[in-house]
């Protein structure tokens, strides 16, 4: 036998490697992302040439005529933005893994009292089940695409194609769910923008209100200096 043959034997399969959902495993199934992330790029190129700009042109000025303390403000701001960011887009929201075959059928055959068949003749289970959360009375529903009872607060991502504990919604512009884990992250990256964005509007004004002032001030030397030599003075 081979060594890849024997290795591909020996090593057992890892449970995201046949993962049947529309997400994307990285360093071996600790990054998590949506398949589709093309406005998740989006959101990192226009955050980066965005700052790119403003930290070549308005913060130079800014550190020349007010404070090198400055720039390094927006750099942590900066910094905070993308850090957040990252880390809501490549944790795991709160997937739940599917339900095994065992569990399945278990679930099939048990919960289909009053329940009609659908168009292709399959009996699907009952639509909800009683439940008890903390001593109250709530429902949990059935989920034909994982083959389980979702537990309360959770619901199945249409985009990503799983159930999220918590599902709060699928936000393209992070690329990925917000639920249960990253919701703090995903809080915490909409609080820093804002900050950022206040910070960048803020010294952005200063510079242009700056030139501005030293524009008109050139300006009323220049007549001042046209006038007098046109005295000769």
């Amino acid at each position: 036998m081979s060594g890849s043959a024997y290795s591909s034997v020996m090593k057992p399969q890892r449970k995201w490697e046949k993962f049947p959902g529309e997400t994307s495993f990285y360093c071996d199934g600790r990054v998590i992302t949506a398949k589709k992330t093309k406005v998740f790029k989006l959101t990192v190129f226009l955050i980066t040439v965005a700052s790119a700009l403003f930290f070549a042109f308005d913060m130079v000025y800014v550190a020349q005529n007010l404070s090198i303390a400055v720039p390094f403000a927006g750099g942590f701001l900066f910094l905070a933005v993308l850090a957040c960011l990252f880390r809501t887009a490549t944790m795991d929201p709160g997937i739940l893994p599917r339900a095994q075959d065992a569990e399945a059928e278990m679930n099939e055959n048990e919960n289909r009292d009053g329940t009609q068949p659908m168009a292709n003749g399959y009996i699907p289970p009952i639509h909800s089940k009683p439940v008890q959360v903390k001593g109250q009375a709530m429902s949990a529903k059935y989920c034909l695409t994982c083959k389980m009872y979702r537990p309360p607060r959770c619901s199945h991502c249409s985009i990503c194609n799983n159930c999220v504990d918590q599902f709060d919604h699928h936000c393209p512009w992070v690329g990925n769910c917000v639920g249960r884990r990253n919701y703090r992250y995903f809080y915490l990256f909409l609080v820093t923008l804002s900050l950022y964005c206040a910070f960048v509007m803020a010294f952005s004004a200063y510079h242009v209100v700056a030139c501005e002032s030293s524009l008109i001030f050139f300006c009323h030397r220049f007549h001042s200096f046209s006038f007098l030599s046109r005295l000769g003075l």
